[in-house]
């Protein structure tokens, strides 16, 4: 593990919770030198230091909000320009609105997500390009299983997400001359905070904890670091795969189900 991405250079954006977090400690643990953002310090600095505590890899923290394409483009060009290469960037940074039929969401909500789940995955990759070309090196960008199979009350979230996924595979054509593979990864439910707060935030905890365990035929939720594995084996391993939309759900999407709500 300690040699599978070693000397490499990984930008991961939303990388101090969650899936972003375990890409951070995943490629590191790979040899990997990461530089990885979030729009808030908190944790950021400390992470940082454990990881590059724990070796092999480094990890750097900076302070970002990826919604401000400005701010991200600098970033990562930034990050290019100090470590002189970059070899793979993962556009993690995202987020979930509260369930809500469309009804109550405003076209001023969905602007602000776009930015964030969308034109962020752009800029980033936009930014990035002349290093990766350099590098023949790799963009991985996280969508969702519910790009593709929708999700109730969450029209805006899965318009983004299936943008992404659209996004991934065109500009893996135009690419791929160049030696830069663009993929991205679909997770079902996984466990993160961002889940919890999903919980939290429900009238019945309960039973919205238990209706995400019994979503997937395995019955439990993928850990971040199972997707954060999947990350890796593209950069590392899927030399040949360009283009794809990586799913892991636990079988979420498989089989026929109920549909008419109570």
């Amino acid at each position: 593990m300690a040699t599978r991405y070693s000397d490499r250079v990984v930008i991961v954006t939303g990388g101090t919770l969650g899936i972003g977090r375990a890409c951070v400690e995943t490629f590191a643990e790979a040899g990997a030198h990461v530089v990885f953002c979030s729009h808030v310090a908190d944790h950021g600095d400390a992470l940082a230091a454990d990881v590059t505590a724990a070796g092999p890899g480094l990890a750097d923290f900076v302070v970002c909000d990826v919604s401000d394409a400005d701010a991200l483009t600098a970033f990562v060009a930034g990050t290019g320009e100090r470590l002189g290469r970059l070899d793979c960037v993962i556009n993690n940074a995202g987020w979930h609105p509260p369930h809500r039929p469309i009804d109550e969401f405003s076209n001023a909500d969905f602007e602000s997500l776009w930015r964030l789940n969308v034109v962020s995955v752009f800029a980033a990759s936009r930014a990035a390009l002349p290093y990766l070309r350099k590098s023949r090196g790799n963009i991985i960008n996280i969508a969702s299983l519910v790009a593709t199979i929708g999700q109730h009350y969450a029209t805006t979230y899965c318009a983004t997400k299936g943008a992404v996924v659209s996004f991934t595979r065109a500009l893996a054509i135009d690419e791929a001359p160049c030696g830069v593979r663009v993929n991205a990864v679909s997770p079902g439910n996984v466990d993160t905070p961002l889940w919890q707060e999903a919980v939290s935030a429900s009238a019945t905890p309960d039973r919205t904890w238990a209706d995400g365990l019994a979503a997937q035929p395995m019955a439990r939720m993928a850990s971040a670091h199972e997707v954060a594995r999947a990350c890796l084996y593209l950069a590392a391993e899927a030399t040949f795969t360009t283009g794809t939309d990586h799913i892991v759900s636990g079988g979420a999407e498989l089989g026929y189900g109920r549909k008419v709500r109570d």
